[in-house]
């Protein structure tokens, strides 16, 4: 396994729709465990392929380290099929460090995919694994968090962002 390089912003494939996948070979299983082992070395819990500079519908997602009984989840194809309540909460990206915003996302969810080997499957999930899912389908439907926020701040968070890279930080 390799821990791949996280794209961040204003990386141009964050902002691409991922392409559906159609083969389940050996690159494929490669693909997602290198997402995974990228995801917990960065400490992260959920990363999608487009993260990583793949422009396919993957994602890893595992909020064990807050909510336990949930094991790690590789979804292929995600589709959010419903949504129901709405939490605001702080959420962070991997492909935006260091920043962190309050975004409102429903409460719950429930997503249908494939899992690796390409078997249908359904997640229900609430809290931390709705907001995950959420987060994570944005990803490679190629929706950032900034994308989710405010014009006012949206613009702050850009003119920071390129004082920072000016600064070279």
């Amino acid at each position: 396994m390799a821990v791949l390089e996280i794209k961040t912003y204003p990386d141009k494939i964050l902002k691409e729709k991922t392409a559906p996948v159609t083969e389940f070979d050996e690159a494929l299983q490669k693909l997602i465990d290198d997402m995974i082992e990228t995801m917990y070395s960065a400490f992260g819990v959920g990363l999608a392929a487009n993260q990583v500079g793949e422009p396919k519908r993957v994602l890893v997602i595992d909020v064990s380290s807050k909510e336990a009984a949930i094991p790690l989840i590789v979804l292929i194809n995600p589709e959010i099929v419903s949504m129901e309540g709405a939490m605001e909460n702080e959420e962070g990206c991997l492909s935006l460090p260091g920043y962190t915003t309050v975004v409102k996302r429903a409460e719950k969810v429930k997503v249908a995919g494939l899992d690796r080997k390409g078997a249908p499957i359904e997640i229900e999930g609430g809290g931390l694994l709705s907001r995950a899912l959420q987060h994570e389908i944005d990803h490679l439907n190629g929706k950032l968090l900034i994308d989710r926020i405010g014009r006012i701040k949206r613009e702050l968070f850009k003119r920071r962002h390129k004082k920072a890279a000016a600064a070279g930080k």
